[in-house]
């Protein structure tokens, strides 16, 4: 078992997100795994001995396009056959905060259903709004909070000004360098 598979769990389809091995002293060997379920979207923890058996469900793993943002949910469009896709926020999650419109992202699907969108690691954002620095703050490597293009705040160093382009870390959300 392993994170990002799909398995079947009490007749519910459930997504990987963390697995843990653990072999206590004087007991069997056991699988400490976290679970959320694609049907109700609820996460739960879930203990499996080392001799159950759990069935692996086939993944779809699809190149999709940022295309635009219609009400509340996020549509990507496949550039080979320009079929489109509407994606709650909740699916979505946090790659939210760094979409582009035409920018690349990795779509998991469980047959129709999609439950994974991944970005790239890191995505140049332009700053919108960056107040100036203060003139003797430059001691030791300080920051200021800036707005990018998306409308999320990151750390920037000083030197950073309106209209720039910085790189920042979709994981983290931190700024790496100007680019």
């Amino acid at each position: 078992m392993r994170r990002g598979m799909a398995i079947d769990y009490n007749g519910d389809i459930c997504v990987v997100l963390e697995t843990q091995h653990r072999t206590p002293g004087n007991l069997r060997a056991f699988v400490q795994a976290s679970l959320r379920s694609v049907r109700t979207g609820k996460s739960m923890d879930v203990r499996f001995s080392s001799a159950e058996k759990v069935e692996v469900i086939p993944l779809n793993t699809v190149k999709m396009e940022f295309s635009y943002k219609d009400g509340e949910d996020y549509v990507f469009t496949n550039p080979e056959t320009y079929d489109t896709v509407n994606l709650t926020p909740d699916v979505v999650g946090d790659a939210k905060n760094y979409l582009m419109e035409n920018q690349g992202a990795t779509i998991t699907f469980v047959g129709e259903k999609p439950i994974i969108v991944e970005i790239p690691a890191s995505v140049i954002l332009k700053v919108t709004d960056a107040p100036e620095g203060v003139k003797g703050d430059s001691a030791n490597n300080v920051m200021k909070t800036v707005t990018v293009e998306t409308g999320i705040t990151v750390q920037a160093p000083l030197f950073i000004k309106n209209g720039e382009r910085i790189k920042v870390d979709t994981r983290t959300g931190k700024y790496m360098e100007r680019a």
